[in-house]
């Protein structure tokens, strides 16, 4: 009888390890901000993903709640975001329903910048300056961590100037304007960004630490991608971009390279460094 039970069992075993195991789903559509230092990660992933057989769709934004709202309801599969900056107030949000995956970049910078030929360093010497900056320090979406912080800024060192919230944008278009009539202005920025590279600018120093010294990207998926997703989960997880090449990136961009082009320059050149990604896989 034991024999009879020890063959049935083996028998069972056989046919277990036969029987066809649910295959993982082969396409993702990805979300990210349609921003310059962002599209390039996302960009450069989708590009590893596709290598590993995934067809994958990406998709972008000009909102963090619209990117946010999609992502929780199943439209998009992943998302690059800076959870503990620009997008701090989603994440919070929704962090219970997310779920983070990998760090993509680090080195994120955030704060108060001016054009140069601005003859003040530090914010602490902004309320000396008030008038020349007309009164204000022209901010982004008021969603923002960038624009919390600033907001603690005001408060810490007592400033004077009205932070004006708005959109990155309208920022932008602000900045633009007051650096082709070299007028003084005052904005809330960050870096790797296209318009730290194109307008010649410089972060007041705070000596206060209101600004966080350094931050960091990461992908975020919906709770239970790395079970439905295990192997694209670990593609995903290998891919790391140092900042410096997001600049570079973004140096191209400045020069007259579309996105798509300036990414695939980047990819040629960085051939190795994909393999050692791929090749890294835990699968």
């Amino acid at each position: 009888m034991k024999t009879i039970w020890k063959a049935m069992f083996v028998l069972l075993m056989v046919i277990g390890s036969i029987l066809p195991v649910q295959a993982e789903e082969k396409s993702i559509t990805m979300g990210t901000m349609a921003w310059e230092d962002m599209s390039p990660m996302a960009l450069i992933t989708k590009k590893v993903l596709e290598d590993q057989g995934y067809t994958v769709k990406l998709t972008e934004f000009s909102e963090w709640g619209i990117a946010y709202a999609a992502l929780g309801k199943g439209d998009i599969q992943l998302l690059v975001s800076q959870i503990n900056y620009l997008a701090q107030d989603y994440w919070n949000k929704s962090k219970n329903r997310l779920e983070r995956i990998s760090p993509v970049s680090d080195g994120l910078y955030q704060g108060i910048a001016v054009p140069k030929y601005v003859t003040i360093d530090s914010i602490d010497q902004l309320n000396d300056n008030a008038d020349k900056f007309g009164g204000r320090i022209i901010g982004i979406e008021p969603g923002a961590g960038l624009m919390r912080s600033a907001s603690e800024a005001v408060k810490n060192y007592n400033l004077k100037l009205q932070l004006v919230e708005g959109s990155s944008a309208a920022m932008t278009a602000a900045l633009k304007s007051a650096v082709d009539r070299k007028e003084w202005i005052a904005v809330t920025l960050w870096d790797p960004s296209w318009m730290s590279m194109k307008f010649d600018v410089k972060y007041l120093k705070d000596p206060k630490g209101v600004f966080q010294p350094s931050q960091t990207y990461y992908w975020i998926a919906q709770k239970g991608f790395s079970e439905k997703y295990p192997q694209a989960r670990e593609v995903v997880a290998s891919i790391f971009i140092p900042i410096t090449d997001i600049r570079a990136i973004n140096g191209e961009i400045n020069e007259g390279k579309s996105v798509d082009e300036a990414v695939k320059s980047w990819i040629a050149k960085n051939s190795d460094l994909i393999g050692r990604w791929e090749n890294n896989k835990k699968y």
